[in-house]
């Protein structure tokens, strides 16, 4: 887009900052893990749904091949926000963040398995110490751990990763178009809409008519990460160095940290923050320059960013973003 040129890295430092208070803004709502997941969606869907029309009309239509896509990357992100949620409720918002960070080093992983593109030495180095990371803020190793459930809040963050890898994949694969970020974005938003409100009725957890004040605090994550976040983040990332790239984009974990211990006080354990630096300095060195995949794989559950053409196919695109 016209206006982020010249302005890539405070773009993607925004949108970083932006993304950041998800998890918060999840907390203060106080809403049930399901009812934040619908509504984090839904508000957002009137916006990304305008700007897709307006994407259509200046590019044309797309495809149901590009569309169906969305369509299923919407499912994988339906269990992401789920898990992710619950994963705020056990273990905190500042460090269920640091473990849904933990794709970043999964992406190329999963990408090795299924379709054989071999990770850089830097993602198989630093897989050793985010999983001791991961040990650490699980509170296995030690008594009186920060959080309701540290151990089960850690398993919701891993596992909401795992979602988020097939999430970012999909869209990877499907060869999402550089010039149109709300388009897929709209279509994943919509079917996450849908399958939230089924799984939060099965639950039992979803409240479909949230009251106020939890309803403006849901609104103001819908527009702030689903929309404004993501779509800074997709527009400029692309723009930038990969090594510029992962200093800013390490920012919204730690600033999640940060923000969840002044607004909250929450209070890990000394052995929980050595796990989060661990993690920190393991998603940094996964980011380093190299191969295709360590250059344009992601940093978080909120993060999206299309990749160079030359990635995966003719005109495809890696979508990497938080919950995220």
């Amino acid at each position: 887009m016209w206006w982020v040129r010249g302005r890539e890295r405070q773009c993607a430092l925004l949108g970083a900052v932006t993304i950041a208070f998800s998890s918060i803004l999840v907390r203060l709502s106080a809403a049930s893990p399901s009812t934040a997941a619908v509504f984090r969606c839904l508000y957002a869907l009137p916006i990304l749904g305008l700007l897709a029309v307006l994407e259509d009309r200046r590019f044309g239509r797309r495809s149901w091949r590009e569309r169906r896509v969305g369509v299923g990357a919407g499912v994988f992100f339906a269990v992401d926000l789920l898990l992710w949620n619950h994963s705020i409720a056990d273990v905190g918002a500042g460090l269920a963040t640091v473990l849904a960070n933990i794709q970043v080093i999964l992406v190329p992983l999963v990408a090795w398995a299924l379709l054989s593109e071999r990770p850089g030495r830097s993602v198989l180095a630093a897989l050793p110490v985010s999983l001791i990371g991961v040990l650490l803020i699980s509170g296995a190793l030690e008594h009186g751990a920060y959080g309701r459930d540290p151990g089960r809040g850690t398993l919701f963050g891993l596992a909401a990763g795992v979602a988020y890898v097939g999430f970012l994949l999909m869209l990877r694969h499907g060869g999402a178009d550089l010039r149109r970020p709300a388009g897929p974005l709209f279509d994943a938003t919509a079917v996450s809409t849908v399958l939230c409100i089924v799984a939060g009725l099965v639950i039992g957890d979803v409240r479909l008519l949230p009251t106020w004040p939890s309803a403006g605090w849901l609104i103001t994550l819908a527009l702030s990460s689903q929309v404004v976040g993501w779509l800074l983040i997709a527009t400029s990332l692309p723009r930038l160095p990969a090594a510029m790239m992962s200093m800013l984009l390490t920012v919204q974990p730690a600033l999640s940290v940060a923000l969840a211990a002044v607004i909250f006080g929450e209070s890990p354990s000394a052995l929980q923050l050595f796990g989060v630096v661990l993690i920190l300095a393991a998603l940094l060195a996964a980011r380093r320059p190299g191969r295709a995949l360590d250059d344009e794989l992601p940093i978080g559950s909120d993060l999206m960013r299309p990749a160079d053409a030359a990635g995966f196919g003719a005109g495809a695109a890696s979508i990497v973003a938080p919950d995220d």
